[in-house]
């Protein structure tokens, strides 16, 4: 695993992503897969990183972000169950559905949640529909 600091070219906007190997991230990078999160801005470029040393504080610090990394699955688990209890899943039809619903004056205003590609969600927020990214832990991850 490799860690990057990425700069969004657009809304300058400064991020870590992990990837499995430095050719996945060009892999990534020349299909356009890298998106920023904050624009959904396709300009998205490594920045310059100093190499990390071991050390007796490093190993402290990797036990500090074990534990906030904890918390913050816990949170996440509980957003998603909050969502699961109050949002009708749609699968894949999550943009057809979000349309049906903004478009369709007569059809019932509900909360759904679902599977989107980020084409998807960019042409929903350019249609006026109120979208959002929910990071998503798979309950059969450690």
């Amino acid at each position: 695993m490799i860690k990057y600091k990425l700069l969004c070219n657009d809304c300058e906007l400064k991020f870590d992503s992990w990837f499995s190997s430095s050719s996945e991230y060009e892999k990534l990078k020349k299909k356009k897969l890298l998106i920023c999160h904050n624009c959904n801005s396709e300009k998205v470029e490594k920045t310059l990183m100093a190499p990390q040393l071991i050390s007796r504080k490093a190993k402290n610090e990797e036990k500090f972000d074990t534990q906030k990394y904890k918390k913050i699955k816990k949170t996440i688990k509980n957003y998603q169950k909050f969502i699961k209890d109050n949002f009708e899943y749609v699968g894949d039809n999550f943009a057809y559905e979000a349309r049906s619903i903004h478009y369709n004056s007569k059809k019932p205003t509900k909360g759904i949640y679902g599977k989107a590609s980020q084409k998807d969600i960019k042409e929903l927020k350019e249609e006026g529909i109120d979208t959002q990214l929910i990071p998503w832990v798979d309950e059969k991850e450690n």
